[in-house]
């Protein structure tokens, strides 16, 4: 009896024409296909940026030095805003849906959207770059805040510690912040870790060559403090062994009471420059400076460009003190 070398034998025996094998390869190259076509997806998406949100703007630029092409940075607070009162717009709510990661640092208006970004969007990572910093309080001075209100007997002498939010202002705590970022990234996408570590290596050398710089220009100034209306710039002159003295504290000008104070201790201090910043009113450092017959100069501590702008903050500052 002749046998057919067409058929084969299927598991319990029956045979099996050349329809069933052409299905069960046509089967086989479909599933192929599938993987190849996940493959290639996933190949896809690895080499699309990673889309990330930040607060502020000088801290978009620490994340494109670490993740150079790999990332792609949106920022919430643009020029000219401000980080105490900011809302996010309905389009960049949407827009974080469809983001990686969201790097947040401890401005004001996280306390009230942060939550709800993270109700909104519970897959979202987001990383707090304040982990590790110890915070400082808010850069004071020995003139009151009450408007000329005195404290009311056996009222507490202690009020509640407001911690200062600007740790992006030094650049030591800034390459700190740096390092957090990196860990992020690398656990987001662990294929790039080279990339993102070579990119922190080289964003870490720029910063110590600008606190380097920095050091130099402060060095031998006989007068260590100067003048601010807003005090944004607390962990700078703590990192370089200077004192803020500032015009208003927690958003509030002071009292006439209160300013006359300011003006005697700039005159005291000899002082002859009142920094400002754009995102605040300038009328009470010109007050002050009109009374002590100097000037007011702005200093923008919300710059994109992080090292560009405090190298020129510290050269504005070694020019103010003496």
């Amino acid at each position: 009896m002749s046998v057919n070398k067409n058929l084969q034998a299927s598991p319990r025996g029956e045979a099996l024409g050349p329809d069933h094998t052409a299905r069960r390869a046509c089967l086989g190259v479909f599933a192929a296909s599938a993987l190849l076509a996940v493959a290639c997806a996933r190949a896809q998406a690895a080499a699309e940026p990673l889309p990330v949100f930040v607060s502020l703007l000088p801290q978009k630029q620490v994340v494109e030095r670490i993740g150079g092409d790999a990332v792609k940075v949106d920022v919430l607070v643009l020029p000219g805003q401000s980080p105490a009162t900011y809302d996010p717009t309905p389009q960049q709510m949407v827009a974080l849906a469809k983001a990686a990661v969201y790097f947040r640092i401890g401005v004001p208006f996280e306390n009230t959207w942060v939550p709800k970004i993270q109700q909104a969007h519970p897959k979202l990572t987001i990383v707090d770059t304040r982990q590790g910093i110890t915070l400082q309080p808010m850069g004071g001075h020995d003139h009151d805040h009450d408007h000329g209100a005195k404290p009311q007997a056996g009222a507490a002498s202690k009020a509640p510690v407001n911690l200062d939010p600007h740790i992006w202002t030094s650049p030591p705590l800034v390459k700190q912040q740096a390092a957090t970022v990196r860990d992020a990234l690398i656990a987001l996408r662990p294929a790039e870790r080279a990339r993102f570590e070579a990119g922190y290596a080289r964003y870490a050398a720029e910063l110590d060559a600008l606190d380097a710089d920095l050091r130099r220009l402060l060095a031998g100034k006989a007068q260590r403090r100067f003048m601010v209306f807003h005090p944004a710039w607390g962990y700078l002159a703590s990192a370089y062994g200077l004192e803020q003295l500032p015009i208003e504290v927690e958003g509030k000008e002071p009292s006439p009471q209160a300013l006359a104070r300011i003006i005697d201790r700039a005159k005291a201090e000899g002082i002859r420059v009142i920094f400002v910043q754009k995102q605040f009113s300038r009328t009470a450092a010109e007050q002050v400076a009109r009374a002590i017959g100097g000037e007011v100069l702005a200093i923008d501590p919300l710059a994109e460009d992080f090292v560009g702008n405090t190298r020129e903050v510290a050269r504005a500052l070694a020019s103010a003190l003496r």
